[in-house]
């Protein structure tokens, strides 16, 4: 750590995973899905692929409004896995370069006012 000049240290407040969940945004920033409007199946942002968080996830039916993934699994349709729930805002401090900031913000636009579960 002492080459690249960081300073380990543990997380404060054990609760509190943003910082977590910030740092895998920023290793799979491509890798991110946001909630369509019929709150059944998400849209990958940069593609805009439809799929569906796979069954076996613990994120299966909470509907996370934004998700970053690990892997893409096709069966009779494409599911994501390994979900994590983001913020939005962590997109444009982490990959300002990948997304374009009006993108992220005509996606919350669109998003469902409320989120229904099954």
């Amino acid at each position: 750590m002492e080459r690249v000049e960081i300073i380990p240290e543990s997380n404060p407040s054990p609760n509190d995973t943003d910082p977590i969940r910030k740092a895998i945004t920023a290793g799979f920033f491509y890798n991110c899905a946001r909630l369509q409007k019929s709150s059944e199946s998400y849209t990958t942002i940069k593609c805009e692929q439809t799929v569906h968080i796979h069954p076996s996830s613990s994120l299966h039916k909470e509907n996370p409004k934004y998700a970053v993934y690990y892997e893409l699994m096709l069966t009779s349709r494409e599911f994501i896995r390994q979900v994590v729930e983001i913020d939005d805002k962590w997109l444009l401090e982490v990959a300002l370069h990948y997304y374009k900031k009006n993108k992220i913000e005509d996606a919350k636009r669109k998003m469902p006012k409320t989120i229904k579960t099954k």
